[in-house]
């Protein structure tokens, strides 16, 4: 994915020197669970992820202007919900430590311009856990319609099931 930029932030590809920066919130308890997966154990782990993240390229790291750090990730991935169609599906995560500071807003928000600007997609969709309300301020902020409730949508790393909250935006809600 090319890379892109907002006011505080760089939306670049993975590299591998960017374990340590990575693996530095991807341990954190809240962090990973938030999203479905287990808290990173080791810097081999968050490295065997990054290593992913290059293969796929659908994630672009976040990284803070300013400092140079990576403070998260947001990605643009096939939803395995909407097959066949001009679609992808949001996922954004950032650092327990830029919390409350609109990072996950900012980056979504470019994001999704992207998805509609340069990939011409129809819509883009994102889920989230029922008790994520972050997640949620998040994507209400980027203009997203809520569309309902998948109830028991969601498997997380830890065999605990949840409800999924699906939201969607469509090319002319995002024009409009």
């Amino acid at each position: 994915m090319k890379t892109i930029e907002t006011d505080r932030l760089i939306l670049r590809g993975w590299r591998l020197e960017d374990a340590d920066d990575f693996f530095e919130y991807a341990r954190h308890p809240e962090v990973g669970p938030n999203g479905g997966w287990p808290p990173h154990g080791s810097r081999e782990e968050s490295l065997k992820v990054i290593q992913y993240f290059i293969d796929d390229d659908d994630i672009w790291a976040i990284v803070l202007k300013e400092t140079g750090k990576v403070i998260g990730s947001v990605g643009l991935h096939k939803d395995s919900k909407r097959v066949g169609i001009s679609v992808r599906e949001l996922g954004f995560v950032v650092s327990a430590d830029y919390w409350g500071q609109g990072i996950a807003t900012e980056a979504a928000k470019r994001a999704v311009k992207y998805a509609f600007e340069d990939m011409e997609l129809a819509l883009v969709s994102t889920y989230h856990k029922s008790f994520n309300d972050r997640a949620r301020r998040v994507v209400e902020k980027c203009g997203f319609t809520r569309e309902g409730m998948l109830r028991q949508g969601s498997k997380r790393y830890d065999g605990l099931v949840f409800d999924a909250v699906c939201y969607s935006i469509l090319r002319a809600e995002y024009e409009g």
